[in-house]
This record gives structure tokens, sequence and C-alpha cells, in this order.
């Protein structure tokens, strides 16, 4: 394994932290990247991408196929992420159950959200997610992995599956793998009105419907408690309950890829590579439970 790392623990590169990682090169498992920053051809950004890979192996993760998109793949985001796979040749590929693109009034062209959207968890929508992932997977020729949602609302659907069982159905269909985000599953409990031991009572049970062997990697990150809502800000460090429920999961999904993921207010590198040490903890933690 690069980065001098002997368990798949990385996280989030961002650019303010470009030089200072690659200066110091901490012992990481891998580094987790926003596919869509690195489309564009030549550059700093992507010499800086070329050299880390070097060094670590690099997870690419993507926040635009809108992989839940009634109106179909966008065939010019699919083209370069391919080429940028085929450049990288990343240890993991990912994206998100959710849509955000949509055909413009009238039939020209297309409207793009600022946001991911909440997909229905209904035959109907395993059916269309089933096809982008297969469509997806031919044309990058591997796994593609999806990420289940932090979501502010949901559909009412007459055909209603859990979200587990949805994601069960999916990767069992597609052969895709599933990135599990813990946080965004305690931040949906919390909203739902949990207090937050319920929440992680909630997250637990969630993860305990999952098949185990589906998950291929599992997100970590912090969040925001407003007064009458809790948003999946990425700004600040893991919570306790998070934490508590990572353990829960590796206890039944094993040591898989953990990333930190730390998008706003970002911390000195430093504290980065603490959370990321806390998790290497939990899963030397597992190694060393009797069995």
């Amino acid at each position: 394994m690069l980065g001098n790392s002997n368990l798949p623990v990385g996280i989030g590169w961002r650019q303010p932290h470009y030089q200072q990682l690659m200066l110091e090169r901490p012992a990481l498992g891998f580094l987790e990247v926003h596919s869509e920053n690195f489309f564009a051809e030549g550059g700093a950004a992507l010499s800086l991408l070329s050299e880390a890979r070097e060094h670590y192996e690099i997870s690419l993760h993507g926040v635009g196929l809108s992989l839940g998109s009634a109106c179909g793949l966008d065939a010019w985001h699919l083209d370069h992420l391919a080429q940028l796979v085929e450049r990288v040749q990343p240890c993991r590929v990912s994206d998100h159950a959710s849509f955000a693109r949509v055909p413009r009034p009238g039939g020209a062209g297309f409207q793009h959200a600022s946001d991911l959207l909440p997909i229905a968890f209904s035959p109907a929508s395993l059916d269309l997610m089933v096809a982008h992932v297969q469509e997806v997977q031919e044309r990058l020729r591997r796994p593609l992995l999806v990420e289940n949602l932090s979501a502010y609302l949901a559909w009412e659907v007459d055909e209603a599956m859990s979200e587990p069982e949805f994601f069960n159905q999916l990767a069992r269909r597609s052969g895709c793998g599933l990135l599990l985000d813990i946080n965004n599953l305690f931040v949906n409990a919390r909203n739902s009105g949990a207090a937050r031991p319920e929440a992680l009572q909630q997250v637990c049970a969630w993860m305990d419907a999952l098949r185990p062997e589906a998950v291929a990697e599992v997100h970590l990150a912090g969040h925001a408690e407003l007064e009458d809502l809790v948003i999946d800000d990425h700004g600040s460090r893991v919570c306790a309950e998070v934490w508590q429920a990572y353990r829960h999961g590796l206890r039944r999904f094993g040591s898989v890829p953990t990333l930190i993921e730390w998008d706003t207010d970002l911390p000195p590198l430093s504290v980065l590579l603490d959370e990321a040490r806390l998790a290497a903890r939990a899963m030397e933690g597992l190694q060393h439970e009797p069995a």
C-alpha cells in the first residue's frame, strides 16, 4: 500500500492543503479528491494530482453523475470522468444516490441543481439507478461505489422500499459497491426528530440491515446542529455518536477503507490527520477484539 500506511484510512485532499501534504507526505492509506475538479485538460491541479499519485492511492469522489436523473446521464461528464480514471488509475471511484439534472422547459438542454437531490426509494427508481450504474461501470470498466445521501426532504411513493433494502438490491443487481456515509445516516436520523441516543440506535439498525459484503468504503465527517435543523456541512470534527456508530460498523463490515471528509471551514492539516489517527485506532481496536 502506498503512503507508508498499513491501514486503509485516508483524508479528503483539498486545495489549501495541496502543498503542505506533498511536502510532508504523512502516512495515509489514500487521498480522496473531487473528480470534477480535475476534468480540465492539463494545468497545475492535474499535474499535482499526478505527482500525488506517485506516493498515494487516489480515490475519485464525484458529485455530478446524477445517477438518479430520469433524463439520463450526461455523456460529456461521463467521458471526462473516464479520461480521468484512465489517467489516474484510482483505487476507487464513487458518486451519490441522487439527482441534480432535469430537462429545461421546452426541451432546450438541461438544468442543473446546486445540490444533491434525493431519489425515491421505489422499484421504478431502483430500475433507473441500476441501469445508470451499469452504464457508468461499463464505460469505466470497473465497479462504481454509490453513497447514501443526507436528505432534507423525501418522496411520497406508493411502493416504498426501505433505504437499506434499496441499496442492498442496487448492489446485488448492478454489481456496484456501497460507500456508506455514517455521518449522513446520523444527520437524517436527527432531522427525523430523534434525540442523539436514539439517532445512534437508528444508525446502527440501518447498518445492520445492509449486506456486509456490499460495503466497500466508509465516510466520516462532522455536521452542524442548528436550532431546528442538522446540516451535513463537513465543517467540524466527527462527533462522539458517529464514532460509536463507526465502531459498530467496523464490527459488522470489517476494516473497510475509511475517509475523513472535511470540506468547509478547513482546519490545519494536523487536525485532519488527528481524525484519521482516531479512525486507525478504531480499526486497530477491532483487530485486537477477541473473535
